[in-house]
């Protein structure tokens, strides 16, 4: 099975323009964000996907603001008083500290089935994020976080953070896809990358940074013990990053044989599709939109390959994807031509309501990491952060307590917000059954 394991929307979510060449982040700049609206959208994706019967699971957030990076960075005293200065000398620093930028989980690790790997266990790598000071303060607890929920060194093994050197700089599962007959056989990792750090000849992109490196990947791919021969590096596009394309999965969505992209998704698409059908084993099928469709740029503005592609008990597929697919004609056209086609298995759509994560550039497969399990497996990992019906009603109680409304970055700067979100954090982990996981929580018990 594939379980989908959420990242929980943090209490901080709001609008600073931190991420260069994420062009929603960018252009919703110091806007109004409303963290209560933005939790329960994810809660209702978190929803219909259990009601469907479809193994779900939840990521707590981070905890924000990050004092120890303030500290770092040179802001002392108290918390209040850390605040009060890093608002008056750096307020995008500040932000920073602040980011809930955890909830988009599919950056948290990149993830490889134990069908694939040479001792048949589940692998992890928490992705390093070095691109974006916000990102990279993640690295270090989503390490730590996976591995207090995927423990049992029978069934899983956790690898160091690669360098955190703009060498080695790893985005995660955002990058990575694999392609397989159904999750339980063994598939091929499709590793997708924007630059060879180490090769100044191959074309980079002009404006925006590439994140992920082929140096990175090819780590990953090395410590997860992957048959090289099951293994494809694939370049971005470096003209897609330009234009918005961060990461893969803005470009392209793979689900066991089905392979979703537009034609302008890779450096050399043709030689790499041609690749594909070559390496596999299966019969795969590959959906391209291409231009007469829509536009590279309706794709960034809609997120529609950013649309989670999930096996349903029927033995079809749905695309859940965002709002913003159903208002482009274009994209929507798209997607009912794709429906009405009977050589492939996509059979429904769902359209998610998820403007508050949109409108920071992270749409529903941003805010997922896709972790392939057996039952052995599933029933080895903790089990407190499952999705049942009644812990969503749980974690929507919480919300509804501990969330506000209406945030935006000139209320960083109010010391009450650093109580308020400390104190549901506190509460979330009993929820979650994870003990003290949060360095506040360390720091309490020592006192």
């Amino acid at each position: 099975m594939e379980l989908n394991i959420d990242g929980l929307v943090g209490a901080t979510h709001h609008y600073a323009g931190l991420s260069p060449g994420n062009l929603a982040s960018t252009n919703n700049a110091l806007t109004v964000a409303n963290p209560k609206a933005a939790v329960k959208q994810g809660l209702q994706k978190m929803r219909l996907l259990n009601s469907m019967g479809i193994p779900q699971a939840v990521f707590p957030p981070h905890q924000r603001p990050n004092l120890a990076l303030l500290h770092q960075l040179g802001f002392s005293g108290r918390p209040a008083t850390q605040i009060a200065q890093a608002k008056r000398q750096a307020p995008e620093l500040l932000s920073a500290c602040y980011s809930a930028s955890s909830m988009w989980s599919a950056n948290a690790a990149t993830v490889s089935a134990s069908a694939d790997t040479a001792n048949h266990k589940v692998h992890f790598t928490a992705a390093n994020l070095v691109s974006n000071l916000h990102r990279h303060q993640e690295a270090d607890f989503s390490s730590a976080l996976l591995k207090r929920i995927f423990a049992n060194p029978l069934h899983f093994q956790h690898h160091p953070l690669l360098p955190k050197s703009m060498v080695t700089g790893d985005e995660g599962a955002a990058n990575h896809s694999r392609l397989c007959a159904s999750h339980a056989q063994a598939g091929i990792n499709l590793f997708v990358y924007g630059k060879q750090a180490l090769n100044h000849k191959i074309p980079a992109p002009q404006q925006f940074p590439a994140r992920q490196t082929f140096e990175a990947s090819a780590a990953v791919a090395r410590s997860h013990q992957l048959n090289p021969s099951r293994v494809v590096f694939i370049r971005q596009n470096p003209a897609a990053i330009d234009q918005g394309v961060f990461h893969n999965d803005v470009i392209a969505v793979a689900n066991e044989r089905v392979l979703l992209l537009h034609e302008e998704a890779f450096a050399d698409q043709k030689s790499v599709l041609k690749t594909l059908h070559q390496q596999v084993d299966f019969p795969l099928i590959i959906i391209e939109a291409g231009n007469h469709h829509f536009s590279l740029a309706d794709a960034v503005s809609t997120y529609l390959f950013n649309s989670q592609l999930i096996s349903t008990p029927d033995h079809g597929m749905m695309l859940m994807a965002p709002a913003e697919c159903e208002q482009n004609p274009g994209v929507l056209a798209f997607i009912q031509q794709l429906l009405a086609q009977q050589d492939n298995p996509v059979n429904q759509v769902h359209f998610l309501d998820l403007k508050q994560s949109m409108r920071n550039g992270g749409g529903p497969a941003c805010l997922r990491l896709r972790v392939p399990l057996n039952s052995a497996e599933l029933a080895a990992m903790h089990q407190g952060i499952l999705i049942t019906p009644l812990l969503l009603q749980q974690l929507e109680s919480w919300a509804d307590n501990y969330y506000r409304d209406r945030l935006h970055v000139d209320d960083l700067a109010d010391p009450e917000l650093i109580d308020e979100v400390l104190k549901g954090l506190d509460v979330l982990t009993q929820i979650l059954q994870l003990g003290s996981i949060y360095p506040f929580q360390h720091e309490i018990c020592r006192q």
